[in-house]
């Protein structure tokens, strides 16, 4: 299996970005074939109370590397990955590996 996991930056502005991604990112990844799952995770401060590194993580899985091309190769994916600049305004890191 295959994970695909996005770590968005402290946005600008956490409502609209909550907003957006709620009701217009997230319906994007659930169009996109060949995620089999996707977790989602909003973090927390640190407990010295410093903010965390990131804003949210993003975790998407597919089958296997095949699945993966196919899935961001696809109108679907494309569009689920030109979406991230209209609302990720704290940037955006991907990364991908095998879960083991």
């Amino acid at each position: 299996m295959i994970k695909g996991t996005v770590f968005y930056g402290h946005p600008k502005d956490v409502d609209a970005f909550e907003k957006y991604y709620a009701e217009t990112h997230l319906p994007l990844v659930s169009k996109t074939s060949g995620v089999v799952k996707a977790e989602y995770t909003k973090f927390l401060p640190n407990p010295d109370g410093t903010a965390p590194a990131y804003y949210r993580m993003a975790e998407l899985y597919f089958d296997g590397l095949a699945e993966l091309q196919q899935a961001l190769n696809s109108p679907e994916g494309k569009a689920m990955a030109a979406d991230l600049s209209n609302f990720a305004t704290g940037g955006v890191t991907i990364i991908f590996g095998t879960v083991e």
